[in-house]
């Protein structure tokens, strides 16, 4: 794994976010290389700088780098985003004076001079942040897009210039282009959340912009919600929870247990706690065992919502006895199993003895094999042609 940026005179350390993740993928990609370049080629500079979709931060510690005094403004939606630049910005002694963090819920300063972004995977998402900066970006405010050169074409740039400004893209410098958007000062609205039903269940779901699977039940969530496990459980984590349905199902299955929805997307915990809420499921447990993260007693709420890198910030006193988890297999444009592995070697360290890790999981990617080599124990509950539910016992 390269781990040295080097790029027009800025020299960095950059790490991937956990550090120690198995994976030998880099912190950075051509398209931050391509913007750097780009700025300065052209000179720019500006006294008030956003950053979006920084995946790892080089983009912010470049900035940092080449002018320590500018005020930056970092959103992200992601958590592991958020915890990766703070990282490389220490590992790299990197102290900006002036900088704050947002998520993509918070509400944006009127004084942005200049935009840097990376283009998600997710359009969607992308066309409601663009929609966004509308409401708060001057005229003539300029914005850099880096992406992939073929991810970029005409109906992407029609996008734009729909929910921003007239957008043009830049020749191409390893296979990237950086697309030139300029603010036309008209303010969009912003896209509400979608809502659809799960009429089996009875709930109403509700997603914001960045949350996998917008507006219909996704295929793993079926099978597993078909086979949710058999016993009594009492605290459950529900792990890259998304809308949270897995845990809201657990709801109904287990009426007295306490459950934490934990996500790496800060639209997904909103998301799902919207659908909590929505769908009147506090019941407040009357289970004598039920505890507050903090260990404190009786009254507790039934949920709780955690941002978070898997389950490495959770209170100490989080212990389940089920984990149910639905993983990811990509991290932004990348396909890794990386996160999966730190899911369930989280779940293993987090589960009280005797506690079960329920997951569902594409055939092909072979779970069985990881959830084995840390449990030492694995069983097929149910599949089909596509999907396998697999449980594991602490």
């Amino acid at each position: 794994m390269t781990t040295q940026f080097a790029c027009f005179g800025i020299e960095l350390e950059l790490f991937r976010y956990p550090s120690q993740q198995a994976s030998n993928l880099q912190a950075w990609d051509a398209a931050d290389e391509h913007l750097v370049k780009y700025l300065i080629d052209a000179e720019l500079t500006a006294t008030t700088t956003a950053i979006l979709n920084d995946n790892f931060g080089a983009l912010t510690c470049a900035l940092v780098t080449q002018n320590p005094n500018s005020t930056l403004l970092v959103e992200t939606d992601a958590k592991t985003s958020l915890l990766g630049c703070q990282q490389n910005l220490s590992h790299n002694k990197l102290a900006p004076s002036d900088i704050h963090w947002v998520n993509s819920r918070d509400t944006l300063p009127q004084n942005i001079q200049l935009v840097l972004m990376k283009l998600p995977k997710n359009l969607h998402y992308f066309g409601q942040q663009l929609a966004r900066l509308s409401t708060v970006l001057p005229t003539g405010t300029q914005v850099l897009i880096g992406a992939k050169a073929k991810s970029i074409n005409p109906a992407l740039l029609a996008s734009i210039e729909k929910n921003l400004g007239p957008a043009s893209a830049s020749l191409a410098w390893k296979n990237t282009r950086v697309i030139n958007c300029i603010s036309d000062g008209k303010q969009r609205p912003l896209a509400k959340a979608v809502s659809w039903n799960v009429d089996d269940l009875k709930l109403t779901m509700s997603n914001l912009a960045n949350v996998f699977a917008a507006n219909k039940l996704d295929i793993g969530a079926r099978i597993m919600l078909d086979n949710m496990p058999k016993g009594e459980f009492n605290h459950i984590i529900d792990l890259g929870c998304g809308n949270g349905i897995l845990g809201l199902h657990a709801k109904q299955c287990y009426p007295d247990a306490q459950i934490h929805f934990v996500d790496d997307s800060d639209m997904a915990i909103a998301s799902a706690k919207h659908n909590w809420q929505a769908n009147a499921l506090e019941t407040h447990t009357t289970n004598a065992q039920a505890q507050n993260p903090d260990g404190q007693n009786p009254a507790a709420p039934q949920a709780f919502f955690h941002w978070d890198d898997c389950l490495s910030n959770l209170p100490a006193g989080v212990e389940p006895d089920l984990v149910i988890c639905n993983p990811p297999f990509h991290q932004g444009e990348a396909i890794t199993d990386h996160i999966a592995w730190q899911m369930f070697v989280d779940a293993h360290k987090r589960l009280k003895k005797g506690g079960l890790l329920h997951i569902v999981g594409n055939r092909h990617l072979a779970y069985h094999v990881k959830i084995n080599r840390i449990f030492k124990n694995c069983t097929t509950v149910a599949s089909n042609g596509k999907f396998v539910i697999l449980q594991a016992t602490k």
